[in-house]
């Protein structure tokens, strides 16, 4: 059997990646994306998408994503082989480290075919050292499912000071069901999940004013609405109740005021996502009507 060669993209080189056979079940040949198009835009570069080959011919592929201003790869988003042994050793050789996130079709496991193809990149990345964390929904609204109005219950206020913002997060964190949030607490504290939020948000590139603090009619905080864009999308960045006021159906007001303010900007669709564990807020995305179009797994 040839030697296993692994090694970065060069420039001009996006035809090679795509030479490995795809049945496009799972990832973003699922949803009819390209490496080609994909990296024509700017979503992937070359040091940071990596391929195994055996005699010249891919064998296994990995591509990482950042934004066009990062400095080091946010996530694993394009993982695939023919040679389950080359995959594992692609992802322990390439010195990249990123939480792999694998898009899959709703209702995937229903489809024997897809569900083998998922479980095939699953297992390589889990072989390789990655653990499962959390299976989440992705939700992607249109003005077609029209705008639900304001409940009326909470004033919003814009809040430019970052500390204020900081401070809400170590309230919305405590027993929070976000998965990312718990592990992060878990591993380096709630302060380090904190920052990480918001760095989250601050990363975004849209307007910092879009973010609001909302109150309720004696003045108690209630929680967080972060409307944004990301590098392709009107996004609702982050929705958080504080401990004292879940229960009562919050998350709804400040996804509706969220749905607005991307609305009023002009968004002609809001794309979203949770943890499917976190039933409350899978529960208020259908409420609001935001349709699931997506499954995906992530794995860190």
């Amino acid at each position: 059997m040839p030697d296993l060669v692994i090694r970065p993209l060069t420039s001009g080189e996006e035809n090679l990646f795509a030479s490995l056979p795809d049945p496009g079940l799972v990832g973003f040949a699922a949803f009819g994306d390209t490496y080609t198009d994909m990296a024509a835009a700017g979503q992937y570069r070359p040091e940071w998408t990596w391929v195994a080959l055996r005699g010249g011919v891919v064998v296994a592929r990995a591509a990482w994503w950042a934004g066009p201003e990062d400095n080091k790869p946010l996530a694993l988003d394009w993982f695939d082989f023919t040679d389950h042994d080359a995959a594992v050793q692609l992802l322990r050789t390439a010195p990249l480290h990123a939480e792999y996130s694998l898009l899959l079709p709703t209702g995937w496991r229903e489809n024997p075919a897809v569900r083998q193809q998922a479980q095939s990149r699953i297992d390589a990345a889990v072989a390789a050292g990655l653990s499962p964390l959390v299976e989440r929904f992705r939700y992607r609204w249109t003005p077609d499912c029209a705008v639900p109005p304001r409940p009326g219950r909470l004033e919003f206020r814009p809040e430019p000071d970052d500390s204020a913002i900081y401070d809400a997060f170590r309230r919305i964190h405590q027993g929070s069901l976000d998965a990312h949030a718990r592990h992060t607490i878990a591993t380096s504290g709630i302060d380090a999940a904190c920052l990480e939020t918001l760095d989250y948000l601050r990363w975004k590139p849209s307007p910092r004013d879009w973010w609001r603090l909302a109150y309720n009619p004696v003045g108690e905080l209630v929680g967080l609405s972060a409307p944004a864009r990301n590098y392709g999308d009107p996004v609702i960045g982050y929705i958080g109740v504080v401990p004292e006021h879940r229960g009562h159906g919050y998350a709804y007001d400040l996804l509706v005021e969220a749905t607005h303010i991307l609305a009023d900007e002009g968004a002609d669709h809001i794309v979203a996502a949770t943890d499917q564990t976190n039933l409350p807020m899978a529960a208020t995305f259908a409420k609001a009507g935001y349709p699931i179009i997506q499954e995906r797994i992530d794995l860190t």
